[in-house]
């Protein structure tokens, strides 16, 4: 069993102790370094000085020298013996082959850039705390900035928007409280909150403030009231009682969430909801959502389809979003159209559906615009009540047919599963794939996990490559917890005040999985029993596996990874990777293994954990560059038969310096 990993101590520094770090660490920490990395030995004159350094020169350009031409020699042998060797043994060894030479060359530059390369980053002023890369969010002056007033802010990634330098946590930033009293009790100083949104009550309308937490059970509609607004809704539905999963509900999109408690109300009853929500530059939805531990993802309608594909969700909230559904002809509404699975519901609430609303002639209009396109849509309109209206989408493609007017079906080049940066459809998204199964007739939760035979020769699948899929997994899973639990209880003591600690896994609410393939490590967390949630994440590089996790059950976004993620700083307890670096490594002059290493940074908490497992060499690579990042990290040996190894990570507490 390896040694535990440390935390730095509070003020940003590392610990004195030098007990549980790698050799590689001890060999820097024990000398008195200069700014370039070398040892400060004081000479009796400064010509002798400057001879030493003639000579350590000298001796690195030499040993260059010598690595090039030794590269270049075995690059040679490899060429000959290639040209030597049966064709079957040429395709066997050629992957490895090639990244040898790409890792040799690379350890060739960072040698050229001498050992200053490793030098810790700096930290990031104090108006990076809340940086979202992709906004124009830093030089905003928040005072400025109109609570009552939304701006809605378009993602645009240029090059020059990846940071350089390590975002730092408020001056008072507190670790999460652990569930379930974390999803309903805040820190104040963990999000950014500005005056002018206490002042104006747009925030302590919605949620108890007190001196040093956010509660969010004060009387509002959507805190407390919350469980009579679900009773609501699943009696519209045609529901007894709340119990969702019967009508085949368990996947929801909640559009401009509020602060998520809507979601955290469903999640004690099994159904997942992912909020979405604008960039804001305070007293963000997002930001809030997360910080309780909710699943939640910056997103807008304005002009691109958001990240999900078609048929993907069992229902759609707004509660009072502030999305204008009859403006752009019904265009957003189509929206809703594409990501709802056939039988799936819209729930809209609105002060607008009331019949006191209803009175003025400007209403009357938007009104009837929304319920003929709704109809239009193919949607019957189950019930109304109060604010609330519940649609319910057709599981009968012949409606569409039988249609008078409304917009179009799409044609088979428009309808397509990858939405990543598409823009809005007009036309209706879904109708011709094979993914098209009515939620009653799919498998209920928590058996969908699984999926049936039928569902996986969608995919080209078979229920022995999940079987697989989920005996590996559920091995990796094991083998990690046993491995952190002693990692957590050691680094994490009783804190004062706090309770007796929780198992492990209770000390992570939600994981980001980078490269989550078929969703297995989402699905193996769930049958350990852990109490978290998964943000599976597909690259656009790579296998387009979404649509199956989402009928799996699960919730996912598809991202570029050589672009930041869209949510906010300190998002996630645990990061993990699988395979990711090589599938990046495959793609030439795109983006290096430390922009990536960066982000993680940037969206992961502190004294959160980084699991990294790839090829031994692209792990090893990686693990040099935490250096850098300041991280803890500590590399594993897997099986003796396997070319990977693992890297554990921990990203230290730094508070920011008074």
């Amino acid at each position: 069993m390896s040694r535990p990993l440390y935390r730095g101590i509070s003020g940003g520094g590392k610990s004195s102790s030098t007990a549980g770090h790698d050799p590689f660490d001890m060999s820097f920490q024990g000398k008195d370094l200069g700014e370039n990395g070398f040892n400060h030995e004081p000479l009796s004159t400064s010509g002798a000085n400057r001879s030493r350094q003639s000579l350590i020169f000298t001796f690195l350009k030499l040993s260059l020298f010598f690595l090039v031409v030794l590269s270049l020699s075995g690059s040679f042998y490899w060429a000959i013996s290639i040209s030597t060797t049966p064709r079957s043994n040429i395709y066997h060894h050629y992957r490895r082959l090639q990244e040898q030479v790409v890792a040799d060359l690379t350890q060739i530059g960072e040698l050229s850039l001498g050992i200053a390369r490793l030098k810790e980053l700096e930290f990031c002023p104090a108006e990076y705390e809340s940086y979202v890369p992709c906004y124009n969010n830093v030089s905003e002056n928040l005072d400025s900035v109109d609570p009552v007033i939304p701006i809605e802010y378009e993602r645009k990634c240029l090059h020059d928007t990846m940071l350089s330098c390590l975002v730092l946590s408020p001056r008072n930033y507190r670790i999460p409280l652990r569930w379930p009293s974390g999803r309903d009790l805040i820190w104040k100083d963990n999000v950014r909150i500005t005056g002018q949104e206490f002042s104006s009550g747009s925030l302590t309308k919605r949620m108890m403030v007190e001196e040093e937490q956010i509660s969010f059970r004060s009387g509002s509609i959507m805190v407390d009231g919350v469980e009579d607004y679900t009773h609501q809704i699943a009696e519209m539905i045609g529901l007894q009682e709340s119990n969702f999963i019967e009508a085949g509900i368990r996947t929801v999109l909640d559009i401009g969430c509020g602060f998520g408690s809507f979601g955290a109300h469903l999640f004690s009853k099994q159904l997942l909801t992912m909020c979405i929500a604008n960039y804001e530059t305070s007293g963000s939805q997002v930001q809030l959502t997360l910080e309780r531990g909710i699943p939640a993802l910056i997103g807008s309608f304005s002009t691109q389809q958001l990240p999900f594909p078609y048929l993907s969700f069992d229902m759609l909230h707004c509660a009072r979003c502030d999305v204008e559904w009859d403006k752009n002809d019904g265009l957003f509404l189509v929206e809703v159209d594409r990501l709802l699975r056939p039988g799936g519901y819209f729930v809209w609430t609105s002060q607008m559906n009331t019949h006191r609303s209803l009175r003025d002639k400007e209403n009357q209009k938007k009104w009837s615009i929304i319920r003929d396109f709704a109809e239009n849509l193919c949607w019957d309109m189950l019930s109304q009540q109060d604010e609330t209206i519940v649609w319910k989408k057709t599981s009968r493609k012949k409606c569409y047919s039988s249609r008078k007017a409304g917009p179009a079906v799409c044609g088979r080049s428009h309808d397509v599963e990858s939405p990543y940066y598409q823009p809005l459809n007009p036309c209706i998204a879904g109708m011709r794939s094979q993914r098209w199964i009515p939620i009653e007739y799919r498998t209920p939760w928590p058996s969908r996990a699984r999926l049936n035979s039928t569902e996986l020769d969608l995919y080209g699948l078979h229920p022995e490559d999940l079987t697989e899929d989920a005996a590996n997994w559920n091995s990796v899973i094991h083998n990690y917890w046993s491995l952190l639990s002693p990692l957590i209880f050691s680094d994490h003591p009783k804190r004062p005040g706090d309770e007796e600690p929780s198992p492990p896994f209770n000390m992570l609410r939600n994981v980001l999985d980078m490269s989550a393939h078929f969703g297995g490590f989402n699905a193996a967390l769930l049958d350990a029993g852990k109490s978290v949630w998964v943000m599976n994440v597909v690259p656009t590089n790579g296998p387009n596996y979404l649509p199956l996790i989402f009928d799996r059950g699960f919730i996912g976004v598809q991202h570029d990874w050589c672009e930041a993620f869209p949510t906010y700083p300190r998002t996630y307890d645990m990061v993990h990777a699988e395979g990711l670096l090589s599938l990046e490594a495959r793609q030439m002059h795109r983006c290096s293994t430390f922009d990536i290493l960066l982000e993680i940074d940037r969206i992961l908490r502190p004294e959160g954990w980084v699991i990294i497992r790839d090829t031994t060499l692209l792990v090893e690579t990686a693990r040099s560059l935490t250096t850098q990042l300041r991280w803890d990290a500590r590399l594993m040996e897997l099986d003796g038969s396997s070319d990977e190894k693992l890297l554990v990570c921990q990203k230290p507490f730094f508070r920011k310096q008074q």
